[in-house]
């Protein structure tokens, strides 16, 4: 009988308000100059001091963008056979498939490299990626106004020989927790999953798991839990149904020139209270994405396991949720930068659908991206 390597990645959790700056600040010419000299280090440098290494930062910058065209390439393939509203992490699946690659290999290893469509991968030094990955963890954990806590679990099957230099690394750069389980006993295994992750996102996701398959070694779960004024930059059309026609183009350099192009006004707005709860099969989507190896019995996962026959990905599952509250149902009043190609009113109610992404300020990550379809069902 074959050994199965169950991923579920990630489990996620995000509660938003929506604040005044409504859209994340067009990159500075500092910033894109950055970004166009990015040097491979000679040494990998591991000390504290390395936030303030060149190639850090610029590749930073670059893993927000791949990240961010991950997130559009997804909404994609999501829309292809979901018309509803959407939620999902970016981030989140980044973060999993990141720490999943720390025990990937050949072939298994560069269809997650460009399957995620990491650009960065051409700039620095493939080594050096769980070192950006661990990077961008930090800058976002120590931004108190954002209130974002990122964690990540490994659940390990009792007789599971897991490598310990997976698991080290696996803890180095991704602050993974190791849990031992009993998977035989699925039943009681899933409880205690879901019990662990119930604690570890305060309640906020009481169920995750619907079943676990007994021949289980591993499971993996991402989670991220958003608590505070995140930045939410607001799409919406002119006329109806053209929101569908917009994901066909959303690139990071098109929302690039929308920030550059916008202009700051004092106007009301009246948005809805929104709250989505979404779960998908990441493990299809990825499949079209060209990341097929290691979801057969050829992935190449010998760095995760001894022996590492017959071990693969059987599913990555995310679960995203999201609440923005504007106090009841008053006006939000302040500044809100738009763009327009026309005059625009003094009021603005947001009643028909629109996109949202929600970003870390500082290092324009992509932390959630989505969709409303109806707002006045919500």
């Amino acid at each position: 009988m074959k050994a199965a390597l169950s991923l579920l990645l990630p489990c996620l959790l995000a509660e938003g308000w929506l604040v005044p700056s409504l859209a994340p600040g067009a990159r500075s010419p500092e910033a894109q100059a950055r970004q166009e000299t990015l040097q491979n280090p000679t040494t990998q440098n591991e000390t504290e001091g390395q936030a303030d290494e060149p190639w850090l930062e610029a590749g930073g910058q670059q893993l927000s963008e791949d990240t961010a065209n991950l997130g559009f390439n997804l909404l994609r393939k999501i829309s292809m056979k979901h018309e509803g509203n959407v939620v999902f992490s970016p981030l989140g699946l980044s973060l999993a498939m990141a720490a999943l690659m720390l025990g990937a290999k050949g072939q298994t290893k560069a269809q997650l490299g460009s399957g995620l469509r990491l650009q960065v991968l051409n700039q620095t030094r493939p080594q050096h990626l769980p070192t950006l990955f661990r990077h961008l963890r930090r800058r976002l954990s120590r931004s108190r106004e954002l209130g974002l806590t990122q964690g990540s679990l490994a659940f390990v099957h009792e007789d599971f020989d897991a490598k310990e230099t997976f698991l080290n690394l696996s803890k180095r750069y991704f602050d993974t927790e190791c849990v031992t389980m009993n998977f035989r006993n699925a039943s009681q295994a899933k409880g205690l999953m879901n019990h662990y992750i119930n604690k570890e996102t305060q309640g906020r996701i009481p169920t995750l798991f619907d079943e676990v398959n007994p021949e289980t070694k591993l499971i993996l779960v991402d989670y991220i839990l958003l608590k505070g004024n995140a930045t939410m930059l607001v799409v919406l059309m002119e006329k109806m149904g053209d929101h569908l026609a917009l994901e066909d183009y959303l690139t990071t350099d098109l929302v690039d020139t929308w920030l550059r192009n916008m202009k700051t006004r004092n106007m009301e707005v009246f948005f809805p209270k929104f709250k989505l709860d979404q779960k998908y099969e990441m493990h299809d989507l990825l499949k079209q994405m060209g990341i097929r190896r290691i979801f057969s019995p050829w992935a190449e996962l010998g760095d995760v396991s001894v022996p590492a026959r017959n071990l693969k990905v059987s599913k990555v599952l995310q679960r995203a949720a999201i609440e923005v509250n504007e106090k009841g149902t008053e006006a939000v009043a302040g500044t809100f930068s738009e763009i327009t190609a026309y005059s625009m009113p003094p009021v603005i109610k947001v009643d028909r659908p629109f996109h949202f992404m929600i970003y870390e300020e500082s290092s324009r990550m992509l932390l959630f991206l989505g969709r409303v379809v109806n707002p006045t069902l919500l």
